[in-house]
C-alpha cells in the first residue's frame, strides 16, 4: 500500500486557516479571533511559569545541577533558563516548578 503524501496547498502566513477550510466567512473570522485568544493566554501563563529561570538563578545552579534536581536533561534546563515557552507544555513547567517546591496554583476568573 502508498500513502499519499503530496502537498496539496500551503495555507500562507497570516491567512486565515478556518476560511480555508471552508468555514463562512463571519465564523472563520471569530474563530480565528477565539483561536488568537487562547494562544496569548497560553503564552502569557508560560511566561509566568518560567518562573523556574528565578529559581535556578537564585540558588545559582549551574544547567547540570538544575538538571538532576529537575530529573530533565540540560538543554531542558536551557530552555527554561532562556524562556523558550514554545519548548514547554504547561503541565512540564507545572512539574519541574513542583519538584523544587513550588507548587502551582491555579485561580480561575
Amino acid at each position: 500500500m502508498t500513502v499519499d503524501t503530496g502537498i496539496r496547498h500551503i495555507t500562507k502566513p497570516g491567512a486565515n486557516l478556518f476560511r480555508e477550510l471552508g468555514f463562512p466567512p463571519d465564523e472563520a473570522k471569530r474563530l480565528q479571533a477565539a483561536s488568537r485568544r487562547c494562544i496569548s493566554h497560553t503564552r502569557l501563563l508560560k511566561r509566568q511559569l518560567m518562573e523556574l529561570s528565578v529559581w535556578i538563578a537564585e540558588h545559582h545552579l549551574k544547567q547540570a545541577a538544575a538538571a538532576e534536581i529537575l530529573m530533565v536533561s540540560r538543554p531542558r534546563v536551557s530552555g527554561v533558563v532562556n524562556k523558550k515557552t514554545a519548548k514547554f507544555t504547561i503541565d512540564a513547567l507545572v512539574e519541574m516548578l513542583a519538584r523544587v517546591g513550588k507548587p502551582v496554583k491555579l485561580a480561575i476568573s
